[in-house]
């Protein structure tokens, strides 16, 4: 048996070693079984140019995939919604059904679906490979729609290539990014949004909600149509032109791919899409996920990898997204789906609870999204921490580039709401932070839209709570605001700059939101209050918002500033619990932090490199709310101790601030 490089380099690995090179072997059977009449992954993961509705030089074709229908008809408004036998699909192979069309039968813009019927019954359904699918205003009822403009969108910017040292993600939601009380577009995002993305420093952006959808308080997650990009934000051509300008800007865009599960629904969705219940799900008391009310694809059907490997290369393809972020990934990876689980050492990776074809579908999945664009990104959500996630296939991982790291936004609530400001111990936050698997990089966060939605609360809310209605103005602030606005800034530079990989920031948290996330839905009246982004606050000098928004933009451009700063070894230079006082060096920079809430230090001696420093960012900045406490003017040569053979930087350092320095000579 083979030692993958993976599990050579941690040796609590190697009593599972046997488990581990057995995935990485049936992962490649799969691949050959897949690829008995293609020469790539590629090549096979192509059904959308197959499948679903096409122009032709001389008409249209259509093909469907559904195995146990008995007859099909298309029908839309092209013949009044009726089954009509020039409209009647014929099988050709292995569950295929196929129809060809003369020009005139159908146009570009109108509705269509199918009616399938079955042995004991028949009903209406939304092709599996639908391009568009759109909503009737009055009726509610979701209809694909025939896209086939004359002047398809072109893009301008080719072959972009992202910059990922390091990742910075502005994680955004199209539907929510107005200002106004309502669903938001896509060029409403590019013309008003974009911009501010640009300004900021993030140099990706991670769109969420793009698969179609039939419940939009689902933010996305129960996804009916997945080659559909959901017609509430705009066309399809809208979309290209978003992703065309955030890359003329050298911005990365990738999207939230939903694979884990999908909507229940039977006429929008999969769901009894020919008839019985596991044409795409598993069967029996596997079909459902007994969390997310939804259903789980079988990953161990051929024709189920192909029609979501070909997912993936579809919107790489047709849309140029830079990469995804896989949605519910713990879900997929264990039979139980992560729930109930403690995963607390190795065995618990690796005791028969993995479900090894959802892992064979993963370890494919990355494989063809970087054969397809070597450049691409692939983040996995997932909070279980099982090893090999983030590593590349050739080494025996699943090969995502990047795992979030779901722990950080958990301890942070945790320190907030249980532990008094006395009692945060510096150290212990640091290792939180840098406690990351050395083979892996992980994208830090300290909230996310988790922590956005309601029901739970963001850290300005936590911090500051009512008080954030009434004393956000600049000179009306209180104590409990002047706390809570060091240490949203503490709290995200602290995160920011220990990263390995990434950093991610959901759409206004940055800035301090002040309200939750709430859908439109029955119980408040299908209100779009919540679901929205009040820009004007961080626009509006006289806010605090607006200094909390210049933080972030000056930390992320001390960030781009250096060169691959996530790969920038860190190396602690100090940390005094009962002071609260902790210091690392990255590089050239220094990151000194005080979180004692009640004491200064002056002339506090710090352990570093011998030199002359210069401060480059300050939390107590006045200009990021703070109070000027700090002379940024002086330069810092550090001191030499005779006695301790060592070099110091002495600082004055007020209560619940951070300073960084950089080392000019």
């Amino acid at each position: 048996m083979k030692i993958l490089p993976f599990v050579q380099n941690d040796p609590y690995l190697k009593p599972f070693a046997e488990a581990i090179y057995g995935r990485y072997e049936y992962a490649l059977e799969v691949e050959k079984r897949l690829l008995t009449e293609s020469h790539s992954l590629s090549e096979f993961a192509s059904g959308y140019l197959y499948f679903g509705l096409h122009r032709l030089t001389d008409g249209w074709v259509f093909r469907e995939w559904a195995p146990n229908a008995t007859a099909i008809y298309l029908i839309g408004d092209f013949n009044n919604w009726q089954k009509h036998p020039d409209y009647s699909l014929k099988r050709i192979h292995n569950g295929i059904w196929e129809i060809k069309l003369p020009e005139f039968a159908i146009a570009h813009n109108q509705l269509y679906k199918l009616l399938i019927q079955w042995d004991g019954g028949e009903g209406e359904r939304i092709p599996a490979w639908a391009r568009r699918v759109v909503q009737d205003e009055e009726t509610k009822i979701f209809s694909a729609q025939v896209w086939q403009p004359l002047q398809p969108y072109n893009f301008k910017i080719k072959n972009f290539k992202p910059r990922t040292r390091p990742l910075l993600i502005y994680e955004c939601h199209i539907g929510m990014s107005s200002q106004e009380e309502k669903v938001s577009t896509f060029n409403e995002f590019r013309t008003d949004v974009l911009p501010r993305i640009i300004k900021s420093g993030y140099n990706c952006i991670q769109l969420m909600a793009i698969q179609e959808h039939p419940y939009y308080g689902s933010f996305g997650y129960h996804v009916s149509s997945f080659f559909a990009a959901s017609s509430r934000f705009g066309t399809p051509d809208e979309l290209k032109m978003l992703i065309d300008e955030a890359h003329a800007n050298g911005i990365a865009v990738i999207m939230d791919i939903v694979h884990s599960h999908a909507v229940k629904n039977e006429v929008e969705g999969l769901g009894r899409f020919d008839g019985t219940p596991y044409q795409y799900f598993h069967g029996g008391d596997r079909r459902e996920h007994p969390a997310w009310d939804s259903l789980c694809f079988d990953y161990a059907k051929p024709a189920v990898l192909h029609f979501l490997l070909s997912n993936c290369k579809y919107w790489l393809e047709e849309f140029q997204f830079d990469g995804f972020r896989f949605d519910g990934v713990t879900s997929m990876l264990y039979k139980s789906h992560g729930l109930g689980e403690d995963f607390g050492n190795y065995s618990d990776y690796y005791n028969l609870n993995q479900d090894g074809d959802a892992i064979a579908y993963l370890t494919l999945a990355n494989k063809l999204i970087h054969e397809v664009n070597p450049d691409a990104v692939t983040i996995a959500e997932e909070v279980s921490g099982m090893p090999g996630l983030a590593v590349k296939n050739e080494d025996g991982g699943i090969g995502f580039n990047y795992r979030l790291a779901m722990g950080t936004p958990d301890f942070w609530i945790k320190y907030i709401k249980e532990v008094r400001d006395e009692d945060w111990k510096v150290g212990h936050i640091f290792w939180e932070l840098t406690n990351h698997r050395a083979d892996e990089k992980t994208v830090s966060y300290a909230e996310s839209h988790d922590q956005a939605m309601v029901g739970d609360k963001t850290i300005i809310f936590r911090l500051i709570d009512a008080e954030m209605y009434w004393h956000m103005q600049k000179g009306d602030n209180t104590l409990t605001v002047d706390r809570g606005i060091a240490l949203h800034k503490m709290i995200r530079l602290i995160t920011a700059t220990t990263m390995n990989g990434g950093y991610l920031n959901f759409m206004g948290n940055e800035f301090g939101h002040p309200e939750w996330i709430d859908f439109p839905r029955e119980g408040n009246g299908w209100s779009y209050k919540y679901a929205r982004r009040q820009w004007d606050l961080v626009d509006n000098e006289n806010f605090l918002y607006h200094d909390l928004g210049l933080f972030d933009r000056d930390m992320l451009a001390l960030i781009n500033a250096v060169e691959a700063f996530n790969e920038q070894p860190i190396r602690q230079l100090w940390d005094k619990e009962g002071d609260q006082v902790f210091a690392f060096q990255r590089g050239s920079l220094v990151f000194v932090f005080n979180f004692n809430g009640t004491k200064s230090f002056t002339d506090y001696g710090i352990i570093a490199e011998k030199g002359t420093y210069k401060i480059v960012l300050n939390t107590d900045n006045s200009k990021y709310g703070g109070f000027d406490l700090v002379d940024e003017t002086v330069e810092h040569h550090t001191l030499r101790q005779t006695k301790k053979q060592s070099e110091w930087l002495m600082l004055y350092l007020p209560a619940r601030s951070a300073l960084v320095l950089e080392k000019i000579y």
